[in-house]
């Protein structure tokens, strides 16, 4: 089974992550191939001293993962599965034969992925909100993150990722998958250790743009056709854009009153909340949830109006980074 497998792990300047990433998959795969986006920092040469293959992607390029992640796939397509990972990222043992042998057995599957934890959930507060949202529903599911284990013929079907999206490739290439007849599944496992390192409301903030951002431009793409992430953008421009302006435009004349729809936030936060606790989290989990994605909804909001300024304007939108580098 091991010479079916594939390993692709994309990076830039992740340092000793990197390290323990490609350490935790050594001699578990027939090929494994790291993807650089241009590192600083000897991530390239501290791979190859491990034995890795390397991509170094030509920098005159806008760099995206989705890009980092095709270029790393040409080199593994003839495996029969592929297991995609974020460098930031450890797969924990026994998770690579699982997902290979749940893709042997369903042969409708394109793509499992798995429960991604982080590695140091008390860090810091972004770090375990990232806990917190990789907890997601076990069974068939919409769309899988970076970290996945991926039918190659599915993948070859659809042409891959899009590599003009900077941000949420995995779920627009997931509706291409879809709509050819696939199949995406959570599995009930552990997957992968995550290394957030988000310690400032700095990152969280543009994490969040980022997130905005791809949903504005999976909307454009698929939304007619597919329904794809148009709740969440309606929903970033309403709690956002619109509602921040009808308090704070009619503020003077209405002599305050317009404040009153302040309230409204409340109302969402108390919402998602009750979502959080029926979802099994536990009422301080939901409670910083609940904060948090309220705040957040102004952040994914900016990165909606960033992502249509740029279409408008007929420019393309550079990475948004959230990350520095390893030490």
């Amino acid at each position: 089974m091991i010479s079916r497998i594939g390993i692709v792990a994309i990076g830039r300047n992740e340092g000793e992550r990197l390290r323990r990433c490609l350490s935790s998959v050594l001699s578990r795969a027939g090929k494994i191939v790291y993807v650089d986006s241009g590192s600083s920092d000897g991530s390239v040469a501290m791979a190859r001293s491990m034995g890795v293959k390397v991509v170094e992607l030509d920098m005159s390029q806008p760099f995206t993962a989705a890009r980092a992640r095709n270029a790393g796939f040409t080199r593994v397509a003839d495996c029969v599965y592929v297991q995609f990972v974020d460098s930031d990222c450890e797969i924990v043992a026994d998770w690579i034969e699982l997902a290979a042998q749940q893709l042997e057995e369903n042969l409708n599957w394109a793509i499992v992925c798995g429960r991604r934890r982080e590695r140091h959930p008390d860090a810091s507060t972004y770090n375990h909100l990232c806990d917190i949202e990789w907890d997601t529903p076990v069974g068939k599911t919409c769309a899988c993150g970076g970290d996945a284990m991926i039918r190659v013929v599915a993948f070859q079907q659809v042409g891959g990722y899009n590599p003009d999206v900077i941000a949420g490739e995995e779920p627009e290439m997931c509706v291409r998958l879809r709509q050819a007849g696939w199949e995406i599944h959570r599995l009930d496992a552990e997957m992968t250790l995550h290394d957030a390192a988000m310690t400032r409301f700095g990152q969280w903030w543009k994490r969040n743009v980022r997130a905005g951002h791809a949903c504005a431009e999976g909307a454009a793409m698929h939304g007619r056709a597919t329904g794809h992430c148009i709740h969440e953008t309606r929903s970033n421009w309403f709690w956002g854009l619109i509602l921040p302006i009808l308090i704070l435009v009619p503020a003077w004349p209405t002599r305050g009153i317009s404040l009153a729809l302040l309230a409204g936030y409340v109302v969402l936060s108390c919402r998602i909340r009750r979502g959080a606790l029926k979802r099994g989290m536990s009422r301080a989990d939901a409670n910083l949830y609940a904060r948090f994605t309220t705040i957040g909804k102004f952040a994914q909001a900016w990165g909606q109006l960033k992502y249509l300024l740029g279409r408008l304007s007929g420019r393309r939108s550079a990475l948004i980074e959230y990350k520095t580098a390893a030490q």
